[in-house]
């Protein structure tokens, strides 16, 4: 089977169930962030976190390898025509999921002291990677947000990746206090150090 197929050269490509969208349409946008930001995962996990005594957390890397699957349904579901009426022999994004990174984030929370100012990206190349992963997907919760405004998507998608930015905020955090390095703080102008 060859990789490419020119379908797409004329600035089009096919969602599931067979409409033909401009490669630029919100829905092909929405998707294509998803896609970075499974991509941005893989990423950190070639940097992964570490217990306090310099060991790899495998249950970390375990979840973002199971949240680099379940971007992967978003991806499906976002790049499914909405007349495509057929199941798509996946499951779907549910509260089930955003309750699962609620309690990530709870559970990577017991480690951290409390904020007390802003918080810029840096630190150790973990924490960086995370905080990447976090602009992401940002990025792709305003396109999912964009995609919302012109169809109908399931709620569950948008609170799924809303709650994820949150996670892997504090996965950086989490990471720079295993590494024994202080989170970079903001400085406003004019501030002392």
């Amino acid at each position: 089977m060859k990789i490419y197929t020119k379908h797409g050269d004329g600035g089009e490509t096919g969602l599931f169930g067979g409409t033909t969208v401009s490669k630029a349409s919100v829905r092909v946008a929405a998707y294509g962030e998803i896609d970075e930001l499974n991509s941005v995962l893989g990423l950190c996990r070639t940097a992964p976190l570490t217990h306090s005594d310099g060991a790899v957390d495998p249950a970390i890397d375990e979840l973002l390898r199971e949240i680099q699957s379940r971007l992967f349904d978003v991806g499906a579901e976002l790049a499914t025509s909405p007349s495509y009426g057929k199941d798509l022999g996946i499951p779907l994004i549910a509260a089930v999921d955003v309750e699962g990174i609620e309690r990530a984030i709870d559970a990577a929370e017991v480690e951290l002291t409390p904020l007390t100012a802003f918080v810029l990206p840096g630190g150790a190349q973990p924490a960086a990677y995370l905080h990447l992963a976090r602009t992401a997907c940002r990025r792709a919760e305003r396109a999912i947000v964009a995609l919302g405004a012109h169809e109908q998507i399931r709620p569950e998608l948008l609170q799924y990746v809303n709650r994820l930015s949150d996670l892997f905020f504090v996965l950086a955090r989490l990471a720079n206090r295993r590494a024994g390095v202080s989170d970079v703080p903001w400085i406003g102008r004019g501030k002392n150090v």
